[in-house]
């Protein structure tokens, strides 16, 4: 079942974009809006503060429907971004949790040497395909140390096949 509506937080570049991968899915009944902060800036008491108006963007239509700050349907609107946010950055934090990079159970490797590492191979595959020179040349890497990384990255590939 498709919804009866998509709310893309976003405006009309962002809308564009779904409704365009709308015709792709040739999702046609499912209908779409876009929902933006106009954002302005205001003097109260000779202080600058940043307002923002909330805008609905709808197909077709070339002006936005700014929506009035107490309506019933901001409210709605603003909660339903609001929870999405919620749902997606405690998905994002549980999914980030839940990598472990191969990197961490290498004895000689903390914190500091890992990001030094991936920074510079990309990713835990990437200094597994380094050779020991490569590693080497990383700041804090010794020779031995490289060699250590390879053999245990190396020795966890192959338990893993």
């Amino acid at each position: 079942d498709l919804p009866d509506l998509v709310v893309i937080d976003g405006g009309r570049a962002q809308l564009d974009k779904a409704l365009e991968a709308r015709s792709e899915a040739a999702a046609w009944g499912v209908q779409m809006i876009g929902l933006a902060k106009a954002r302005s800036e205001r003097k109260v008491r000779g202080r600058k503060i940043e307002a923002s108006e909330e805008r609905v963007f709808l197909p077709g239509a070339t002006e936005p429907i700014e929506l009035a700050r107490h309506s019933a349907a901001r409210h709605l609107l603003e909660r339903i971004r609001d929870e999405a946010h919620r749902f997606a950055i405690t998905y994002h934090r549980k999914e980030r949790g839940k990598i472990k990079s191969r990197l961490d159970s290498i004895p000689g490797v903390g914190p500091k040497r890992r990001k030094t590492l991936l920074s510079q191979f990309g990713s835990a595959k990437g200094v597994s395909q380094a050779s020991v020179e490569e590693l080497a040349t990383v700041e804090g890497i010794s020779p031995e140390l490289a060699k250590d990384i390879l053999a245990h990255l190396n020795r966890d590939k192959n338990s893993a096949s």
